[in-house]
């Protein structure tokens, strides 16, 4: 009996809202956005009744693409090196134009516009057509708003509340998602060996140290040392823990790094 073909497994899929997890915009005046965000002229522009236009001469809401949240968009293509990225998210019919001119379209793997789908965010339908479309039984759902990510748990998603962007990198390490070790980077080697040791003592692993000679320097004097950590005390992720890394290594007069 021959082989019989088989299909590749798919990467794990993570969707991902964009405002207030990759995006962020300066805060607007509370009248405007009482008008702009009033839930029935707010669900016209979401599910593509109105457009982007029409909505913002209504309201009276200011043209704006935002910002990219630079330390959630260094998360997103270190996950993407292993998943599929897609966002999700309830937006008017201006997102494709904003995506573009903030370079984020270039970020991800497929966008989803609640505007053009028709539905949004919470109903269940949006997330269980967005698992059709791209042919996946679950993923993982990350979003600002704790209604939505439970809303995409009932659909079949482990959804995932993220306020801010270190509850976002807990998501994904705690999942597998990012890489599990952080690299602490250090100029002296006796230091490096001692922080290494109250680490290991502190429980944390493996705490390794190695030299790690910069990329084109001939000067052997010239070298960082690395104390490697994979898992934290409490059994989760080193990576989950990186902004308590961060500053370990700045105490340390050094910095941090990935694997």
């Amino acid at each position: 009996m021959g082989h019989l073909e088989r299909t590749p497994a798919l990467k794990p899929l993570l969707l991902l809202d964009l405002d207030g997890v990759l995006r962020s915009f300066p805060p607007v005046a509370p009248e405007v956005a009482a008008r702009a965000f009033e839930p029935s002229l707010l669900r016209r522009a979401i599910t593509g009744e109105i457009t982007d236009e029409q909505w913002r001469a209504e309201a009276g809401f200011p043209v704006s693409a935002g910002e990219v949240v630079a330390e959630a968009l260094a998360l997103v293509r270190v996950a993407r090196r292993q998943c599929f990225v897609a966002l999700l998210t309830n937006a008017t019919t201006r997102l494709e134009s904003d995506l573009v001119a903030l370079g984020l379209d270039a970020e991800v793997d497929a966008v989803f516009n609640s505007s053009r789908l028709g539905l949004a965010k919470p109903d269940p339908a949006i997330f269980r057509r967005v698992l059709d479309e791209l042919g996946y039984a679950s993923g993982v759902f990350c979003d600002d708003t704790e209604a939505n990510a439970l809303a995409a748990s009932a659909a079949g998603l482990d959804g995932v509340h993220v306020p801010d962007t270190a509850a976002l990198r807990t998501a994904l390490a705690v999942r597998g998602l990012i890489p599990p070790t952080v690299l602490l980077i250090l100029p002296d080697r006796d230091e490096a060996e001692e922080l290494a040791a109250e680490l290991l003592e502190d429980g944390w692993g493996p705490c390794l140290v190695h030299r790690d000679m910069l990329a084109g320097e001939d000067d052997a004097e010239d070298v960082d040392w690395v104390v490697e950590l994979t898992t934290a005390p409490d059994g989760s992720p080193a990576s989950a823990h990186r902004p308590e890394l961060d500053a370990l290594a700045e105490q340390h007069e050094g910095f941090t790094g990935d694997s």
